[in-house]
């Protein structure tokens, strides 16, 4: 059991009180997270009168999913550290104070001001701080939740639902403050707020460090319960190259020529992957490990897909938020962010539920499979699109003078409802999945891998109105982006269906 000289004393919901320090640490780093995420397409289409970027909603989209999307590839690069170098809690620490810094460069970006070149400089150098930082922090957060059961402690399940109730109570809150600051505010006001959450999280996970026991240290030094002085030095290091290569990335990167910089991203594409591949063939052992690898890695696949529809929540929903939504409650009118909040509050109510619910269905034996709770989510995810498409075509049908009727709030709601279900089933399980199937020795890396999933289904679902458009044009005919993504997760529910037999197989034992 790699749980050694951790709390043992069941005292936070059942679960080591270590769970208790993970949870709060998330919880705020979500915050900083999603209170930067409810703003950026607003801020980036608000007008240069309002203060914002001016951009196109297109333009702001594909901002917006090459950011998500970058966010969760970098996680590899965080995993490897960890499991070679480092362990989870220098790269916590890397990553939390990275990030920091990189929403206060977001808050001065978007001061007032008409240095548009400069202020573009200090909000993209932050948003680079915020990719880079994430790498560090969000695989290895992950990773220690796991570490503090066994493979088969029929807790782990509900370990990480709980978890996942700390990222949803850092993303209720976010929208409702950062959200009501930078929108009603001052943008720059809510971007700040994003930072000083992330200061908070991680000086919580600083002063709460001692309930982990020897879990996230240096892998040559497991059996230390504490860092060194030496390793502070060593974060404080790695803290100033991230900002110096974001920053000669900033201002070299323009004077690189189109073709010689895509070749430079072809070849570390191809790097990379040689590089994982090695790695994984290196930290992979025998038939057994193989197969549970390949679930893995099939059941990521279906995951890009999730978040593909899943990830509309900051780009399409929060346009749909704006311009189709009723949002006057007498004089005074709801933030469009504030909708980003409903998802986050059903998580932290259903969340326990949901827990309760597959301990219960484990007892009886009626628990599903890892591979059919990813159907279930996928079905929902369907569900929640079919009620996004009706309720935007009777936005735009009831149209006046070219003005969009404005839908109740509930459509929202009910939307949100739904994929929230589906999320339960799929997310928090999935990071479970990961840690009980990973082989030891690249467990981190693994993870980092998990998400590289949701990093290519966020930059799908920047690019799915793109592609509804281009097949309006290409048929003549409307092709709504709501109706085309309930089609898509149709089809991809009936094949996870279909394969989920094989890969519980391949699960080796492993629920």
């Amino acid at each position: 059991m790699n749980t050694t000289n951790i709390t043992k004393e069941s005292t936070f919901f059942g679960h080591p009180v270590a769970l208790s320090t993970l949870f709060a640490s998330e919880m705020w780093e979500r915050f900083s997270y999603y209170g930067m995420r409810a703003l950026l397409v607003l801020f980036l289409t608000a007008t240069y009168a309002e203060n914002g970027f001016g951009m196109s909603e297109l333009d702001a989209f594909t901002i917006y999913g090459i950011f998500t999307g970058l966010v969760f590839i970098t996680p590899i690069i965080g995993g490897i550290l960890a499991d070679k170098l480092l362990g989870e809690r220098k790269c916590i620490y890397i990553g939390g104070l990275t990030m920091a810094m990189g929403q206060f460069l977001i808050s001065a970006g978007a001061l007032p001001g008409d240095d548009m070149a400069l202020r573009h400089t200090l909000f993209y150098s932050g948003l680079g701080l915020l990719i880079l930082g994430n790498g560090f922090f969000k695989p290895n957060v992950s990773t220690m939740v796991g570490q503090l059961y066994d493979n088969n402690d029929p807790r782990k399940d509900g370990g990480f639902t709980i978890f996942y109730m700390g990222i949803n109570i850092g993303a209720f809150f976010s929208p409702l403050i950062a959200g009501r600051l930078g929108e009603q505010v001052a943008w720059h006001y809510g971007f700040l707020s994003a930072g000083i959450g992330m200061l908070i999280g991680t000086t919580w996970f600083l002063f709460r460090s001692h309930t982990l026991g020897h879990i996230g240290m240096p892998p040559k030094r497991k059996d230390q319960l504490r860092l060194a002085i030496k390793d502070w030095f060593e974060i404080l290091g790695y803290c100033i190259s991230i900002i110096a290569i974001v920053f000669i990335f900033i201002f070299g990167w323009k004077y690189v020529p189109q073709k010689v910089g895509n070749g430079i991203i072809f070849i570390t594409i191809i790097a990379a992957v040689i590089y994982l591949l090695r790695e994984i063939i290196g930290g992979t052992k025998g038939k057994t490990e193989w197969s549970r690898v390949g679930v893995i890695i099939v059941l990521a696949i279906f995951n890009i897909f999730f978040w593909g529809g899943y990830e509309q929540a900051g780009s399409t929903f929060n346009v749909f938020a704006r311009d189709n939504t009723q949002r006057m409650i007498g004089n005074w009118e709801i933030p469009a962010s504030w909708f980003q909040c409903i998802n986050a509050v059903l998580i932290v109510i259903f969340a326990p539920l949901f827990s309760l619910m597959w301990t219960k269905l484990e007892k009886h034996k009626l628990n599903p499979s890892t591979p059919m709770k990813f159907a279930w989510g996928m079905i929902l995810l369907c569900l929640g699109f079919v009620v996004m498409a009706i309720g935007y075509t009777k936005s735009i049908t009831g149209a006046v003078n070219g003005s969009p009727l404005l839908v109740s709030p509930l459509w929202l709601f009910v939307v949100y409802l739904i994929l929230t279900w589906g999320e339960l089933c799929l997310s928090p399980i999935g990071l479970s999945m990961v840690t009980k199937l990973s082989p030891q020795k690249i467990s981190a890396m693994m993870m980092g891998i998990w998400m590289c999933s949701f990093a290519a289904g966020s930059f799908m679902a920047s690019q799915m109105k793109a592609i509804s458009i281009k097949l309006q044009d290409a048929f003549q005919m409307d092709i709504q982006v709501f109706w085309m993504i309930a089609i898509q997760s149709a089809i991809i529910s009936i094949a996870l269906i279909a394969v989920s037999p094989w890969l519980k197989k391949m699960m080796k034992g492993i629920k």
